[in-house]
Formats: structure tokens, C-alpha cells, sequence
């Protein structure tokens, strides 16, 4: 199956690259994504719907059915692409993020001259990032970009109710299936999106909030799992 893999704000394709053999191996085509305007100081006017347009339009250049896979806000961007395209993926998978509800914002962050730099390890909380080794923290901190400043803010528009009917299954770092929907509980728009998804499935993985860089090898069996 072809995978489109769809990073988290800072990052490009290449934040995929060590769960891509695994892909390969299981006989799907991981197809990781770079989006519009990421990495550059210019692309000050792109939003959220000029992210989820250009997964759509890698979807709609595939044959067959395809799996959307977005790591943190880019679960923003995939939901908002099954919501485009809800017959064309067969399954989303959440890579420590949920499925959001219609409105829903990635977060906010400071802006600095039209864009939204990456703010440094230490504006997260310490358990989502104890598993970055002091290398893999410096090795990527050189190679993040900034993202147009209007896509951590942008509201997600949803509009059709078969994406309920696509499968998910949600990689938590730190949540099992109760803990999970007991966090959701706190916000009831996120609560009632998930409970109104046919078929959804946790996972915890027991990692921090990039497992693509600490646990690459558990992460990419877990969407291999997913997906079978």
C-alpha cells in the first residue's frame, strides 16, 4: 500500500527516513512528504488548507487506496485529508496525536518575522522529549526549519462524515486506550470526534513525543501492524 507520511511542524520528509526501510520490507511504498512553504522564512501566506490540499493532491496522483500516517500536527493535515478524500484512505494512523475535530488548532507558537521558528527542546515538557539523546537533540535542532506562521493557528475545516467510517489507529507515547480517552474526556470536541470513528485503535508506545528519532524501529512495526 502506499503510505504518505506526513511530518510534524519543523520537520520535512527526511524526519521519516529511519522508518522507511521497515515500510519497504512489509511491501508498502513510504512516501514521506516535505509541505509547502516548511523550512522557508518566505512562505508567510500558506495556511493549514494548503497543507491538507497537497496530501490530497498525492492522493488523488496514487492508484488504489492509501494510508495517511501524520506525526503530531501533521494528524491535523491527515485528518483533514481523509475528511477530503474518505474514499480514497484506507486508514489514518496518529503519531502521538489524536484525531481533531472540525475547528481545531495545532497550537500556538511564537512568530517571528511571518514565520514560526522551532522554538528549542526546551520549550516542551520534559516527557516528551527524555528519550532525545544529546545528539539526536543537536543533529536535528541544526536541521528543523521554520513553518508559515498561519498553519499552527488555522482552524480545520471538516465537512464530511464518512471520515468516521476510515479506520484509525492512534500511536500514543505515553497513553493506553482508557488513558487516552480519559485525557480526551477534558475536551469534549476531541472526545466526541473520536468516539464517532467506526473502528479506532490505541497504542502505547512508551516513548516521548518523537519516536520517529528514539524508537524508529517499534514505531514502524506499529504502523506495519496497523495497516495489516
Amino acid at each position: 500500500m502506499d503510505v504518505i507520511l506526513i511530518p510534524g511542524l519543523w520537520l520535512d520528509a527526511s524526519s521519516w527516513d529511519e522508518v522507511l526501510p521497515a515500510l519497504q520490507r512489509a511491501g508498502h511504498t513510504g512516501r514521506p512528504l516535505t509541505l509547502p512553504g516548511a523550512g522557508s522564512t518566505r512562505a508567510t501566506d500558506i495556511g493549514l488548507d494548503d497543507w491538507i490540499a497537497a496530501v490530497v493532491e498525492h492522493v488523488d496522483d496514487l492508484a488504489g487506496p492509501v494510508a495517511l500516517v501524520g506525526h503530531s500536527g501533521g494528524g491535523n493535515v491527515a485528518w483533514g485529508a481523509a475528511d477530503a478524500r474518505p474514499d480514497r484512505v484506507a486508514h489514518v494512523v496518529f503519531v502521538d496525536t489524536v484525531p481533531p475535530p472540525a475547528g481545531a488548532e495545532i497550537s500556538e507558537f511564537p512568530v517571528v518575522d511571518g514565520v514560526v521558528p522551532f522554538p528549542g527542546w526546551d520549550f516542551f515538557d520534559e516527557p516528551d522529549i527524555a528519550d532525545l539523546d544529546a545528539d539526536t537533540r543537536a543533529r536535528w535542532a541544526e536541521r528543523v526549519g521554520p513553518v508559515p506562521r498561519r498553519v499552527p493557528t488555522d482552524p480545520l475545516r471538516l465537512t464530511d462524515a464518512r471520515r468516521h467510517r476510515v479506520p484509525v489507529t492512534v500511536l500514543s507515547g505515553s497513553a493506553d486506550d482508557s488513558g487516552l480517552r480519559a485525557m480526551l474526556a477534558e475536551w469534549p470536541p476531541f472526545a466526541d470526534e473520536f468516539a464517532a470513528i467506526e473502528k479506532a485503535r490505541v497504542v502505547e508506545l512508551g516513548s516521548g513525543h518523537w519516536p520517529q528519532f528514539s524508537q524508529p524501529a517499534r514505531l514502524a512495526a506499529e504502523i506495519v501492524a496497523a495497516l495489516e
